[in-house]
């Protein structure tokens, strides 16, 4: 198994207050490998210690015990001299982007290679170089007040991008953004990662960004990891509450009203209809699993809604039916007997 591009290893990070009235606690225990070559997201709500985790990664925060290996090097152990080095294989892209008002959109990707002491016949065709890659051939030579927010955002991204990191690191990246733009920038990382195989872990709030471009997800909550793994297998079988909470409204579909307003927790009739979820993931994800239900069992579905998508490449469908109560746990069985995932969400008369 290849070694982890970032390997959190109980990371504890605590904050003391004032007045010695103990420590805050912001993270808890974090252990967490993020895959070289992998876009990872870490999703949580505000507080949750999504920030805290990010700034580890480049030494902005250094633990309070535990280590952050990155690149087979310990960020929290660095000496100064080391800790540059570190950060020059970790780049950031920021949600309020972090501009220089007095330089061009030239002039600000140029910044970390003057920092870094680049021979300036160097920097020049480096900045074409990543000005051609984020598509601001055309603003070249604008300040960020004349740039759209997707704008300011791409020389974000190419000002990240300068020294040739091996790590890029995203905090609330798109937030900022309306939707049209917020699509255009996750394409432009999904575009980097394939083709320059950079390592990218992104803080975000939203799922539906880390459906969108994330092959792995970590929660967060309250400063401990509660679930991780790949997108596909987190988003169609959560186990913990938060991340239910999350993927509400963005995978799957809603009861529709005129069912909602008559569900009730057990059959009122003995003609009662149970209402499913059913989940479609895996190698069933596509097949006529309703249909062989009819056909194989002989029970009526009544179809109430439905979607299908995609989640990392893989197709993820949501559908809710009623079922004859008197047939529900026949039914439940003969679909997760081929992969499915089922919830009685109620029943109808």
């Amino acid at each position: 198994m290849a070694e982890p591009a970032i390997s959190f290893q109980d990371v504890t990070r605590r904050y003391p207050q004032k007045g010695g009235a103990g420590d805050v606690v912001a993270l808890q225990d974090i252990s967490l490998d993020v895959p070289a070559g992998a876009i990872t997201g870490i999703i949580g709500r505000s507080g949750a210690g999504k920030s805290t985790l990010l700034r580890m990664v480049n030494g902005l925060e250094r633990p309070s015990s535990g280590q952050v290996i990155v690149a087979g090097h310990d960020v929290g152990a660095a000496s100064d001299g080391s800790l540059r080095a570190i950060r020059r294989e970790v780049g950031m892209i920021f949600q309020h982007f972090n501009l220089l008002s007095s330089r061009t959109v030239a002039e600000n990707i140029a910044l970390p290679l003057e920092i870094a002491g680049e021979d300036r016949h160097r920097i020049a065709p480096r900045v074409d170089e990543l000005i051609d890659r984020v598509g601001l051939g055309a603003q070249r030579n604008r300040y960020p007040a004349e740039l759209s927010g997707g704008q300011k955002q791409r020389v974000g991204i190419a000002r990240a991008l300068a020294t040739g990191p091996r790590v890029l690191l995203s905090d609330e990246a798109t937030s900022a953004l309306d939707p049209d733009t917020t699509r255009q920038v996750l394409d432009l990382l999904r575009d980097i990662n394939r083709d320059l195989g950079l390592t990218i872990l992104l803080i975000t709030h939203e799922m539906a960004v880390v459906r969108d471009i994330c092959s792995h997800v970590a929660v967060i909550e309250a400063g401990r990891i509660v679930e991780a793994g790949e997108t596909y297998a987190v988003f169609s079988r959560p186990t913990h509450p938060t991340t239910r909470s999350f993927l509400q409204g963005v995978t799957g579909v809603a009861v529709p009203q005129f069912v909602a307003g008559q569900l009730r927790p057990a059959p009122q009739a003995p003609d009662a209809e149970a209402v499913l979820h059913i989940t479609f993931t895996g190698r069933h994800a596509t097949d006529p699993m309703l249909a062989r239900l009819t056909a194989e069992r002989g029970v009526s579905v009544n179809i109430l809604a439905g979607a299908i998508e995609e989640i990392g490449a893989q197709p993820f469908g949501s559908l809710i039916v009623g079922i004859p109560a008197g047939r529900l746990e026949e039914s439940r069985r003969f679909l997760e007997e081929h992969g499915l995932v089922t919830e009685v969400l109620g029943y109808v008369g």
